[in-house]
This record gives C-alpha cells, structure tokens and sequence, in this order.
C-alpha cells in the first residue's frame, strides 16, 4: 500500500498528515521542530511512503537536508503556487498538511527546486553580500544628505568610501555632525572589508567553473554578476525552455488578458528576485558601453519609457545567459540583435 506524507512546517513546529492511496487519514499530530521526533514519527511509514512533502517556508534547509540523509524521498512545495478551494470556510495546519499529500497522491503537486546542499552556503553568503552592500549605500546616502544640508554642497558616494574619520573634523565644525560622519565612515569602511572578504571566498570556490567562464563573455556581466547569475540558477538544465527560466528570473510580464483586454495580474513576485536584480544591473551595464544595447535602449523608450526599456534588455540578457549556460558557449552579438 502506498502512502503519503505532507508536513506544514512553522517556525518552531510542524503538522504532519499521512494519507493512503484511498485518501484515509492514517497519521496525524504536531510535532516540535526536531528532527529526531519527526523521524520516528515517520518510521512506521517509511518502506510504503511514496514521498514525503516539506512546505517551502523560510527554514526548510535543515528539515529537507535530514529527511533526504535518512533515505526519504523528499518533495518541496511551492506555496505562491498551490490553489485551494475557495468555496472553504476553514483551513488549519492539519488540513493544510493533508492538502500537501492529496497533492501529491494526485500527482499535481508545484514543487519547488531543491538546491544542493554543498553549494546552498556559497550562494547564501553572496545574498549576504548583496545586503551588505545595501546596507553600505544606505549609510553612504546618509552622509551625502548630511553634507548637503548642512554645508550646502554634495559630495560624491567614491570620495565618501575614500575619506578616513579624521576627515570628519575638516569636514564639519559641530561635535554632533563629527560624531555622526565618523560613525558613518567607519561603517562605510567596515562593511566594504566585509564585502570583499565574501567576494575573494566566493571566487575563490567557483571560479573554475565553465558556466561562469562563458559568462564573463556577456555584455554588462563582470565576476559579481556572473556569480550571482551561476549560482542563483543552479542547475539549468531544470528549465526546459528559455521562456521558463526568463519568467523564473522576472523578466516577463504578468498579465491577464481577455479579448486583448488587461483584466488583472498575476504574482509579479513570483520568481527569484536576485536573478531580476542581477539583470537590470546587467542592463544598466550594457547600454553605457555597448552601441548595439544603446540603440535597442533608445527604441524601446521613444515607444514606452525608461523602466520598461531597462526590463526589456534584461530579458534580452537572461534569454542570452540561458543557451550561454546550457550549451557552455561564448555570447554571440549576433544572435541577439539580428
């Protein structure tokens, strides 16, 4: 007999509902999140259990990670797309949990990509990255108004990462103002060692690989986008056509349309929104140096506008990218603008 597993995972608990191949609830209780109960929970189950579903919720890895070491075949839910009855007048975690398996009985199931856990960390710490360096523009935008508004004049965000704390006191006169800009400075400073230490791990680790290689041959894509490209993708050959993976990367549109009317949208977040950043900052690259992006650049805005432009050539790019990764080959101008 076959059966079921469907685990509606919370940050400190979980609700597992276990059902059989005529939809009988055989299992089902709220567990604390420990692996050790979670197993022993599903023992009695495992030689029959066809697959065991794990909501993809923010704190999936460890849960995913042990079932799949303890020999489960483990499935990971996409939640954005999973549609339940809307006729329902109550839901909870029980019914959720046996949701989850009735998916997966029925072989309907959105799952979600399983990132391999030996290059999950990498392609976390370069996420890290990223909110570092958000976090540094912020402290840099900060400095920069402070100057404006008390000394009437801006100052560049290259000559704020260049200026020492001492700078502060040539800077400004007001104890307070020297105290807020050598704050300032120092976190500025702080986190770009921090940034770096990350970049020099990171390449380190994956700068061999032929994947990052032919990206580095694309337009407005250096060692930070490209790596951020590479590992965001993971495995590219889980994107059977281009057009899923330029969804994937949010660079489409979501719309619904009837009789070429706009009746609504989708979940424009629906995707990765590190790929979608990556590649408007590809784009962004692309038209200062590139006379052929320029020129696509400039057409589409006369027709649009510039936001749209920008999002129109990082879908050029993604679309590039893709057979760039999936064959292993150098970028081709002349594929992409005929």
């Amino acid at each position: 007999m076959k059966v079921y597993a469907g685990i509606d995972l919370h940050s400190s608990n979980n609700y597992i509902g276990i059902i059989d191949e005529q939809d009988h609830r055989l299992y089902q209780k709220r567990l604390p999140n420990n692996l050790e109960n979670i197993l022993m929970a599903l023992e009695p189950f495992k030689e029959s259990l066809e697959g065991v579903v794990v909501e993809s919720t923010y704190n999936w890895y460890w849960m995913v990670d042990g079932l799949q070491e303890d020999g489960y075949k483990v499935h990971l839910a996409n939640p954005s797309a999973i549609k339940q009855y809307e006729g329902l007048k109550h839901t909870d975690d029980k019914w959720d949990s046996f949701w989850l398996a009735h998916m997966k009985r029925l072989n309907i199931l959105p799952e979600g990509y399983i990132y391999p856990k030996e290059e999950r960390p990498v392609r976390d710490a370069l996420r890290r990255r990223l909110l570092y360096v958000r976090h540094r523009t912020s402290h840099i935008l900060s400095f920069q108004s402070a100057i404006t508004r008390n000394l009437g004049y801006k100052m560049s965000g290259r000559d704020i990462k260049k200026l020492n704390e001492s700078d502060a006191d040539k800077i400004f006169d007001e104890p307070f103002l020297i105290l807020s800009a050598k704050n300032s400075i120092s976190t500025v400073h702080f986190l770009g060692k921090k940034i770096k230490e990350i970049e020099k791990a990171v390449k380190s680790h994956v700068h061999l690989k032929p994947e990052f290689k032919c990206l580095l041959t694309m337009p407005g894509i250096g060692d930070i986008l490209g790596l951020t490209i590479m590992l965001e993708a993971g495995d590219i050959s889980r994107f059977p056509t281009v057009g899923k993976y330029s969804s994937y990367c949010r660079c489409v549109k979501s719309e619904r349309l009837s009789n070429k009317k706009k009746k609504g949208e989708g979940n424009r977040k629906n995707g990765n929104k590190y790929l979608s950043w990556a590649y408007v900052e590809a784009a962004n690259f692309a038209i200062r140096f590139y006379p052929e992006f320029q020129s696509f650049y400039k057409r589409k805005k006369a027709k649009t506008n510039g936001i749209v432009a920008i999002k129109a050539l990082s879908n050029k790019l993604a679309r590039a990218s893709y057979y760039v990764m999936r064959d292993q080959v150098p970028y081709d101008a002349s594929k992409l603008f005929r």
